[in-house]
C-alpha cells in the first residue's frame, strides 16, 4: 500500500501543524496553564465537518474535551477506545530551532511542540476518522475516539474526570490504544522492531519537608532546615534500588536478543539495555525502582536562615512496588524527612489476543519484515484513569523512524519533531489496523 495513496495520509501532515499552532500549554498550574479549548473545539470542527456527532466538555472553564463514538458491525463486540491528549508541556522558545508552535515542516519534520506527545496521534485519528466517514467505512467493533486534557498533569481535567464524571461514554468498552508505543526501531540489517506498550510503571509524587530553627544568616546555626533536605536528598540522589527483572522486560530483552543475534543473558539485562542505544535511556529506567528530585524550594532572604524547607520526588514504582518504593524511600531520606505521598497505580496487560495480532498485520501492509515487541514505559499516560474502567490498555501509536532519530529525547525536549512520512506511515496502519480490529 502507498501511503500517500491515501487522502487520510495526504491530510495528516496539516491537521497535525494545525494543531501545534494552537497553544495549549500545560503548567501544571491552573492560573498559568492555556487550556485545550481552542485545539478541542478544532478537534470538533473537524468531526463535525464531515458528520459527526461529538460531545464537547469542560472539566473547569477552557479545558476542554471531545469524544465521538463510531458504530461498529457487531455492537455485541467490547467497543476500542482511542485516546490523544490535547495539552502539552511548556518551552523555552529561545532554545529550539525553530518557534515551538510554528508547526513548520522543514528538511522532511514537522516541528513543534506536540510534535511526539502527541498531537500526531490526535492528527493521525482525526485524519483516519475523517476518511472512514468519506469512504462509508463501518469498523468490525465500536469506536470511541476521546481527544482528552490535561494529561501532562495527570489528567484530573482529562482522563481522570472523564471516568469519574462521564463513565457512559465509555459504556461497553474493553480496550484501548494510545501513548507511548508503535514506533520502530532499527534492530539489525535493517530489521525494525516496533515497541507496543503492554505495560506502565506507577507513579508517586513526595513532598519532602524539613523542619529546623530560623535564625541570622550570620550566626551559627546547628539545625539548618535547608541543609538537613539538602543532604537528604543528595543520599536519595546517590541510592541505587535493587534491580527486578519483571515479566515485560523480560520478554522485550529477550525478542530484541533473538532479532539482533545477542541473546539475552538474565544474569546481565544491564548488558542488554546497554545495547539499545539511546533507547536505553526509557528501558533502563524499567529495570528497578526510581525517584528523582526535581523541585527544591527553601528560603525567602539573604541574610535569613528559614525554619522549613520544601523538595518534591518524582518516583516511579515497578508494578507490584508502591508499598516497597515507598518504604525504601524513607529509609534513605530518615526519620528527620516528613513525607506527603500520592501516587496513580502501575498499568500492565498481557502480549497476545486479537486487537495484537490486527497490530501486527496492519503494521506489516507497510513494512512486511516489521516485528512487534511489548515493553515496559517508564512514565505515565491516561492509560491509567482508563484501567479503572476494566479497559486493557495498550501504547500504540504507529510511526517508522529513520535509525539515526533520537525518539525518546523529543518527548519533553528541546526540537521536538516528527518526519512527515512517518506521519502518512502511521496514518495508513491506523487505518487498516481500526479497519479491521
Amino acid at each position: 500500500m502507498n501511503t500517500n495513496s491515501s487522502p487520510a495520509g495526504a491530510e495528516v501532515v496539516t491537521l497535525a501543524s494545525d494543531l501545534i499552532r494552537i497553544d495549549t500549554t500545560n503548567t501544571g498550574d491552573p492560573d498559568t496553564t492555556v487550556g485545550e479549548r481552542s485545539a478541542a473545539e478544532y478537534v470538533a470542527a473537524q468531526l463535525e465537518d464531515v458528520g459527526y456527532q461529538v460531545t464537547y466538555l469542560e472539566s473547569a472553564p477552557g479545558r476542554a474535551n471531545v469524544i465521538t463514538r463510531i458504530p461498529g458491525a457487531d455492537p455485541a463486540r467490547g467497543a476500542l477506545l482511542v485516546h490523544a491528549h490535547l495539552d502539552v508541556v511548556p518551552f523555552d522558545a529561545s532554545e529550539w530551532r525553530v518557534h515551538p508552535l510554528s508547526g513548520d515542516v522543514d528538511d522532511g519534520y514537522l516541528w513543534g511542540r506536540g510534535a511526539v506527545d502527541m498531537k500526531h496521534m490526535a492528527a493521525m485519528t482525526l485524519a483516519v476518522a475523517r476518511q472512514f466517514k468519506r469512504d462509508g467505512t463501518v469498523p468490525p467493533r465500536d469506536l470511541v475516539l476521546a481527544f482528552v486534557a490535561d494529561e501532562e498533569a495527570g489528567g484530573v481535567f482529562g482522563a481522570q474526570w472523564l471516568v469519574k464524571n462521564h463513565p457512559q461514554l465509555f459504556e461497553g468498552v474493553s480496550e484501548a490504544i494510545g501513548e507511548v508505543g508503535g514506533f520502530s526501531v532499527t534492530l539489525a540489517d535493517d530489521v525494525r522492531g516496533y515497541l507496543v506498550e503492554t505495560a506502565q510503571k506507577g507513579s508517586m509524587w513526595l513532598r519532602l519537608t524539613a523542619r529546623g530553627v530560623a535564625g541570622h544568616g550570620s550566626m551559627i546555626g546547628h539545625d539548618n532546615a535547608v541543609a538537613k533536605l539538602a543532604a537528604a536528598v543528595t543520599r536519595l540522589e546517590q541510592h541505587e534500588f535493587p534491580l527486578v527483572l519483571t515479566g515485560p522486560v523480560r520478554d522485550f530483552l529477550t525478542v530484541v536478543g533473538e532479532i539482533s543475534g545477542v541473546p539475552f543473558d538474565e544474569d546481565d539485562p544491564q548488558a542488554a539495555v546497554a545495547r539499545l542505544g539511546s533507547l536505553s535511556r526509557m528501558i533502563g529506567a524499567t529495570l528497578r525502582n526510581t525517584a528523582n528530585v526535581t523541585v527544591f524550594q527553601a528560603g525567602y532572604r539573604d541574610n535569613v536562615v528559614p525554619s522549613v524547607a520544601h523538595a518534591v520526588v518524582d518516583g516511579r514504582f515497578l508494578p507490584g512496588q508502591r508499598e516497597i518504593l515507598e518504604r525504601d524511600v524513607r529509609a534513605v531520606l530518615g526519620p528527620e524527612i516528613e513525607l506527603q505521598v500520592r501516587s496513580l497505580p502501575a498499568v500492565e496487560t498481557t502480549f497476545d489476543g486479537h486487537l495484537v495480532d490486527r497490530m501486527a498485520a496492519a503494521i506489516r501492509t507497510q513494512d512486511p519484515t516489521a516485528r512487534l515487541l511489548p515493553y515496559m514505559l517508564s512514565a505515565a499516560t491516561d492509560a491509567k484513569s482508563f484501567q479503572q474502567l476494566g479497559i486493557r490498555n495498550f501504547g500504540f501509536v504507529p510511526l517508522r523512524l529513520p535509525p539515526d532519530l533520537d525518539f525518546t529525547a523529543l518527548f519533553h525536549g528541546v526540537d521536538e519533531r516528527v518526519p512527515t512520512d512517518a506521519l502518512e506511515f502511521g496514518t495508513a496502519v491506523l487505518q487498516s489496523f481500526l479497519s479491521d480490529c
